[in-house]
């Protein structure tokens, strides 16, 4: 291990690299990133550097929407095998045949999706900020909000807006029962519920806080409490111990672990640098469009 991180370190700087690693990736890449974070926010970072390259370590769409706000740099993945089944629920032609059966609808589209999907809609969100986003928009119009089906359920309670949901989930969160969750606060019955968005109803009801992952992190280390109970992927372990080493973290389920964000290793991560390549390139049309799409979000006001 020690040999690729020496590796990593003295190819970053050769290469005037940046790299990325999501909440979710493994513990030992979070410790190599020079960012740590949620999808759209690291490439945000990563546009602001005069790094030259991108290493993107989580999946492909995060990889692309590095590529959308950074034109001008390499964006590497250190294994193109590494996707989002969730954002390949919605794909541009099955997309384009529902947009053309609902011609007046607004499509907002989650920032878990490719650039394809994304230079088709109208208005992106994420999950720290689907709400603004969806009050924002003309109450006279329909909405079609993909792929998400939880987030948008979730969100079409909170904001009283009826939407038009894509039949789309993540399975990771998607799969975490309410019996998973009733056990655990049995089990530390002190413990404050923290949940993403992207579960189901059943278990927001049962929850104390709902927040993307960033915000599950800051909620913890601003909170008074000591315990809490955790209803999202796994990786987000190493960050939490790391920011409140002092407190208490249990997961409603085990079993929450995305085996694609488990792909990347530190000898991937090395060999990308390396090779320069797999690269992830996203065409200037759709980059175009996909652009307007992440531009119209970041308009919205918070």
């Amino acid at each position: 291990m020690r040999q690729y991180i020496d590796e990593i370190a003295r190819l970053k700087k050769e290469r005037n690299a940046v790299i990325l690693s999501h909440l979710y990736q493994p513990g030992e890449i979070q410790e190599i990133a020079d960012y740590v974070g949620d999808s759209l926010g690291l490439a945000q970072q990563a546009a602001e550097t005069d790094a030259a390259v991108i290493v993107s370590c989580g999946v492909r769409f995060m990889a692309e929407t590095a590529s959308i706000l950074s034109p001008d740099k390499i964006v590497l993945i250190p294994d193109i095998a590494a996707g989002c089944p969730m954002a390949d629920m919605v794909t541009e032609e099955t997309l384009r045949k529902k947009k053309e059966e609902l011609p007046d609808a607004i499509v907002v589209c989650y920032v878990n999706t490719t650039a394809g999907v994304k230079a088709l809609c109208d208005i992106a969100c994420t999950s720290a900020n689907a709400e603004a986003v969806i009050r924002s928009l003309p109450a006279d119009k329909p909405i079609l909000f993909v792929p998400d089906k939880n987030l948008g359920r979730n969100i079409s309670n909170k904001t009283g807006r009826e939407m038009i949901l894509w039949d789309g989930c993540c399975s990771i969160h998607d799969e975490l029962t309410p019996d998973q969750v009733t056990t655990a606060k049995a089990a530390y019955p002190e413990a404050l519920v923290r949940v993403h968005p992207e579960c189901l109803p059943e278990i927001i009801a049962l929850a104390d806080v709902v927040s993307s992952t960033t915000g599950m992190i800051k909620y913890a280390t601003d909170s008074s409490a000591n315990t809490f109970i955790i209803g999202t992927e796994m990786g987000i372990l190493h960050p939490l111990l790391k920011a409140c080493p002092k407190k208490e973290f249990h997961f409603a389920s085990t079993e929450m672990i995305c085996q694609d964000m488990k792909k990347t290793t530190l000898e991937k991560v090395s060999q990308v640098l390396k090779n320069m390549a797999p690269r992830i390139e996203v065409p200037q049309n759709i980059r175009e469009n996909a652009v307007r799409c992440l531009d119209n979000m970041l308009a919205v006001k918070q």
